[in-house]
């Protein structure tokens, strides 16, 4: 009997099972890349693997540090470079100062009229005389703290205020005036306060937000109290030693070796010497002379803040 048709092969029965070998291979393959991929997503559904969920507040955070942008999300090649980034407690975010008028407020070497920190502490003077006590005294300063939320918005008010773009508002022919200086992170804005300045966004921001005594307690992480003083400067200037009965020994290291700051020789008192010279500056006499090492001097006692360390950063602030 004839076969029905003609016999196969030897080599087309190998071809024909090599082809079903491959087919069966790359349908593996294929197989487990989708795997590995997951399924496709749903139209409109976002792509990727799912971040993590971020706590708002750090959110928060962020998106007001984050570099090349405004409050309201513009390009802002200022931003990227002024804002503050906090790295430490006793770094500093936020500070002003008011320099000028008939009396020539805020000479070199005192102290900032406010000054915020990245722990949220907020310190200022209290006195009624403002933050330049008479000679031989020390200013008092009181601490406040912030919460963390307080902290965002107070940096978002500030940065919409344009404070992240260190600027400069002159009045040309405007005498005695008074001149606020504002530094935010490494951005620091002079406006002098008189004119058209009265009305500036960053005027009308240091008015409303920046009185200390002015903030909600909600806003307030503990209740306000003296701020413990860490270390202080000493600002000695030679006197004359025509009174005599206001001569005293001066008991703690010399100040005739310290380094010229602020038209005087600043030394810096640490450590155990702080409660002895805080009680000096207590309680000594109004124009008491201090003799140090043969000479008299008449000294200034000027508390220092956390970011300040040496009596060049006296001379900075």
């Amino acid at each position: 009997m004839e076969p029905a048709g003609p016999v196969p092969r030897p080599w087309d029965m190998r071809t024909r099972l090599l082809a079903s070998l491959n087919v069966m291979i790359i349908g593996l393959m294929v197989t487990t890349l989708l795997t590995a991929c997951g399924p496709a997503p749903r139209p409109g559904a976002p792509t990727g693997s799912a971040a993590p969920p971020r706590d708002p507040a750090a959110s928060a955070s962020a998106s007001l540090h984050a570099p090349g942008k405004d409050t309201a999300g513009h390009p802002s090649r200022d931003a990227a470079t002024v804002m503050p980034t906090v790295a430490s407690p006793d770094e500093l975010v936020l500070r002003w100062r008011l320099t000028g008028g008939l009396a020539g407020r805020g000479g070199p070497g005192t102290l900032p009229d406010f000054s915020v920190y990245g722990d949220g502490r907020a310190i200022v003077p209290d006195t009624a005389a403002g933050p330049e006590p008479g000679p031989g005294t020390a200013t008092i300063l009181r601490e406040y703290r912030l919460t963390p939320a307080a902290v965002r918005r107070l940096l978002a008010d500030a940065q919409a205020a344009g404070l992240h773009r260190p600027r400069t508002v002159e009045q040309p022919g405007v005498a005695d005036a008074f001149t606020l200086e504002i530094t935010l992170g490494s951005a620091r804005t002079r406006i002098v306060v008189a004119g058209p300045g009265e009305t500036d966004p960053a005027v009308r921001f240091w008015r409303e937000r920046l009185n200390a005594g002015g903030w909600a307690r909600r806003d307030q992480a503990v209740v306000v109290h003296p701020y413990e003083v860490t270390r202080l400067a000493v600002l000695a200037a030679e006197a004359g030693t025509a009174d005599r009965e206001r001569l005293a020994s001066w008991p703690l290291a010399p100040v005739g070796a310290g380094a010229p700051v602020a038209g005087a020789l600043c030394t810096v008192i640490s450590g155990r010497d702080v409660p002895r010279a805080s009680r000096l500056s207590r309680t000594a006499r109004p124009g008491t002379r201090w003799l140090s090492e043969g000479k008299a001097y008449s000294v200034r006692f000027r508390p220092m803040l956390p970011d300040e360390r040496t009596c060049a950063d006296v001379e900075r602030t």
